[in-house]
């Protein structure tokens, strides 16, 4: 079993930044990780994911060249640092874990979600 629990919402203005973070317990050997989000009356979608020797990175469109995901092994640890953060980013993101693929990452385990607020 896998515990996921983020860290790190809050609410800023357009052009600012926020690091989340996501602490994992249990089984995370050769997990893929990574982060989705859910705006208000739309569906979840997916943000970034990291493969477990972080050799490979994906990002959705409407995040590359301002958010960055990393990982922390040792602690058991995600982050997605979001800079130059828009109101459309605004959402709650979950953080999630895949144990086996990256191809088809969709989330095994999830966190019970952080809430992102950005104003205009």
């Amino acid at each position: 079993q896998v515990q996921l629990v983020e860290s790190g919402g809050g609410s800023v203005q357009a052009g600012n930044s926020l690091r989340l973070s996501c602490a994992a317990s249990g089984r995370t050997w050769n997990s893929v990780m990574g982060w989705f989000r859910q705006a208000p009356g739309q569906e979840r979608e997916f943000v970034a994911k990291i493969s477990f020797t972080s050799r490979r990175i994906d990002y959705a469109d409407s995040v590359k060249g301002r958010f960055a995901i990393s990982r922390d092994n040792a602690k058991n640890t995600v982050y997605l640092q979001m800079n130059n953060l828009k109101p459309e980013d605004t959402a709650v993101y979950f953080c999630a874990l895949d144990p086996d693929s990256y191809s088809t990452f969709q989330g095994v385990y999830w966190g019970q979600g952080t809430q992102v607020t950005v104003s205009s």
